[in-house]
């Protein structure tokens, strides 16, 4: 069997249980893959050697018939993840040499369903960023070209490494964490599926921490029923967690009926922004026709709040950052500045900081600090808070008016050339307009790939579901993707 890292996750796990072919060459494949593609710098720490043992370990469960959903598939672990005994940096200069002696629930989980991790991929530091500029190990670059055009060009962030890697077929699979669309936007820009599970599902103890009344992780896959696989095996209940769900865990995978008759989705009025380019309106008009096609009634249906929901997010977001983000003083763990004589705890501290964190980790700490600030607190803080609270009500009464789904686009343009934004961090923080309403109201969302724009790049649809409905969600996301018939990839040049 040729090019066994370009299989789906669901077609490798056939090729597994069949007895076609191994783990061992599966992870092999995937390593040679990695290996042959450092000008993406999307593998930031591979794990080669771990990875043959647990693919070996894998054939063993395979081949004694103890095979669990997963068991032998080669995954990607995005930095955020502690992994034991595996460089964990959240791609921050902070973090150096930092090797956890635990485990992470999620990645804890995968592991114990059979997968297997080829190494940790690249992100914005501390998950700060929507282009993946902002990596102490640098840029990635996105696998797709614009035509014959060989500029670089962004996979989106904060997990544009995920992304990159299971666009390029690096891995058959990835973890990825979504604080305002991290996951749906990167997904968009390289042409695959990506899930931000409802807030709760699954577990954040042990993914390093930006902004924890946001932060969620979700998988990262080639197609919506890999991604509700891999979902399957991430969800769950941790009593590490505070903020985890105590709920059953539903078979994703068997949701997947493609039947939508007699859904209903929502297409809001507000997501109608000025500027947006053609393509991407004519895409979501693309997918409204896909869904009522399949039986689904369309309506158009409005949440007010949602023009608030862009300078919320960025009081909240680098409020919760900044607290979290205290626990880097360069005493315990990672990094810790060089003291000239005469320089007390204040001074390593101030030193620790100022080497350790990069331009954009600074300029959110240092909002986030000014919005908490006492004379602030009131008028920043907690009146982000309130909107936060209105945006939620708004997805609250369209979904108590009987919308099951809500469709929008998932980003206000495809990937951009890195470095054109990079300079403007207004113009940067616009790109996760479609997606920080969902973070804010702890709702599931996803992105599908459904299109190419005129210069050949990828284009997605956004579906919004129900808090707990991802199998629903999935469905709904499942039918785009039949319709759309998307199979396009980037021709490699790296």
């Amino acid at each position: 069997m040729s090019s066994l890292n370009t299989l789906t996750l669901a077609d490798a796990r056939e090729a597994l249980r069949s007895g076609d072919t191994t783990s061992a060459a599966l992870t092999r494949a995937c390593l040679d893959a990695v290996e042959a593609a450092s000008a993406l710098n999307a593998v930031v720490h591979p794990t080669p050697d771990l990875a043959m043992q647990q693919a070996e370990a894998a054939d063993a469960r395979l081949k004694a018939g103890d095979a669990p959903s997963l068991c032998g598939i080669p995954l990607g672990i995005k930095d955020l993840f502690c992994t034991r005994g595996v460089a964990s940096q959240a791609a921050s200069g902070i973090l150096e040499g930092f090797r956890p002696e635990y485990e992470s629930t999620v990645t804890t989980q995968l592991f114990e369903a059979g997968a297997v991790m080829v190494g940790k991929l690249n992100m914005d530091e501390f998950a700060m960023g929507s282009s993946n500029e902002t990596s102490v190990y640098g840029n990635v670059v996105n696998p797709w070209r614009r035509g014959n055009d060989d500029t670089a060009l962004t996979p989106g962030g904060s997990s544009g490494g995920s992304a990159a890697a299971v666009a390029a077929d690096l891995c058959l699979g990835a973890t990825g964490t979504d604080t305002g669309g991290s996951i749906r936007q990167p997904a968009a820009f390289v042409g695959i599926t990506g899930l931000k599970p409802t807030y709760g599902r699954c577990s954040r103890w042990g993914i390093i921490a930006f902004a924890s009344s946001l932060d969620q992780a979700g998988p990262m896959a080639k197609t919506v029923r890999d991604c509700a696989i891999l979902l399957q095996a991430m969800a769950g209940h941790d009593p590490n967690d505070s903020t985890s769900a105590d709920l059953a865990v539903p078979d994703f995978e068997a949701m997947l009926t493609g039947d939508i008759r007699g859904k209903t989705i929502g297409i809001p009025k507000e997501y109608r922004m000025d500027g947006m380019p053609d393509e991407i309106e004519a895409l979501w008009t693309e997918g409204r026709t896909m869904l009522e096609d399949a039986g689904a009634k369309i309506v158009d249906i409005s949440l007010p709040h949602t023009k608030y929901a862009l300078p919320a997010y960025y009081v909240i977001a680098p409020a919760e950052a900044s607290s979290n983000l205290a626990r880097y003083d360069g005493v315990r763990y990672g990094h810790r500045a060089k003291l000239g004589q005469g320089d007390g705890i204040t001074e390593m501290y101030e030193k620790t900081r100022a080497e350790g964190f990069g331009a954009e980790v600074k300029r959110r700490v240092m909002i986030g600090t000014y919005v908490l600030s006492a004379g602030f607190y009131d008028a920043y803080y907690n009146r982000a808070r309130k909107v936060r609270t209105l945006i939620k009500k708004d997805f609250e009464d369209v979904f108590a008016q009987g919308v099951d789904a809500i469709l929008t686009p998932a980003t206000p343009s495809a990937a951009f050339p890195l470095g054109q934004e990079f300079d403007d961090p207004v113009q940067m923080y616009l790109n996760d307009v479609f997606t920080v309403t969902v973070n804010l109201a702890g709702l599931p969302g996803i992105a599908v790939p459904a299109g190419l724009d005129r210069q050949g790049l990828p284009l997605g649809l956004q579906l919004i579901g129900k808090p707990w409905e991802e199998g629903e969600l999935l469905n709904i996301a499942q039918t785009i993707e039949d319709r759309a018939g998307f199979v396009a990839k980037p021709a490699k040049w790296w």
